[in-house]
């Protein structure tokens, strides 16, 4: 996969507006029956956790790698997933019999073949879980991806932190095509924002992580959070 993601969070709300917008150009997946498809992840990194660190620190090229399990497909998958400094997001993946075979010799193999970490020094640092709807336009030429019902835990001392009322919403495309969708998400003033679901669980549930140049991001997510509860 070669491609360019836009991500934006909105709330429940903000979904409800952009769906009533899109229901005759776009078409929901369906796997297996289900509409709305549960996800389960673990992110691997170093024991500093530099691939956290990079992205925090802005750097502008950067990998993330994880196990994520499929649970209506009941497929499973380690992913090694590179953004170039022009934007463009690049993925490799592995199919594994179980999401703990992140450690064995193939997977390994793997891992030195498209990654820049050695597998050696990868642990897992954070679990997620989430639901997500696909919408794919009628023309082919662009997904979006919806995740909510967001879950983060910490495996080193069994943290979590469930994140209500939050939605983030992934516009992936080939190219710089014109899209219904980014210009319905702009006239809803659902405005993009770069944050990681790896990063978000690690500033919500990492005690002492340094997470300075994300407290901004965070107040901005607590306020989308704080609208679906009618708090301001």
């Amino acid at each position: 996969m070669n491609r360019l993601d836009t991500k934006y969070l909105t709330s429940f709300s903000g979904l409800y507006e952009l769906l009533k917008n899109l229901q005759t150009d776009y078409r929901v997946q369906e796997i297996n029956g289900s509409l709305l498809n549960a996800y389960r992840t673990i992110y691997l990194d170093t024991a500093d956790r530099d691939m956290y660190l990079a992205h925090h620190n802005g750097r502008r090229t950067r990998e993330k790698i994880r196990v994520r399990y499929y649970f209506d497909s009941q497929s499973i998958y380690l992913e090694v997933k590179k953004k170039n400094n022009k934007g463009r997001t690049k993925k490799k993946r592995l199919g594994l019999p179980d999401i703990n075979a992140y450690s064995q010799q193939e997977a390994k193999a793997f891992l030195e073949k498209y990654g820049k970490y050695p597998p050696e020094t990868l642990l897992p640092r954070l679990e997620s879980r989430f639901h997500r709807i696909t919408l794919v336009n009628n023309k082919k030429t662009e997904r979006l991806t919806i995740d909510m019902n967001l879950m983060f835990c910490n495996p080193q001392d069994g943290t979590e932190k469930q994140v209500d009322g939050l939605v983030i919403i992934e516009l992936k495309q080939d190219g710089r095509m014109p899209s219904l969708a980014k210009n319905v998400l702009s006239g809803l003033r659902i405005q993009p924002m770069t944050i990681s679901k790896y990063c978000l669980g690690t500033t919500l549930t990492v005690p002492h992580v340094k997470c300075n140049l994300f407290k901004e991001k965070i107040l901005q997510i607590d306020k989308i959070r704080n609208r679906l509860y009618g708090f301001i």
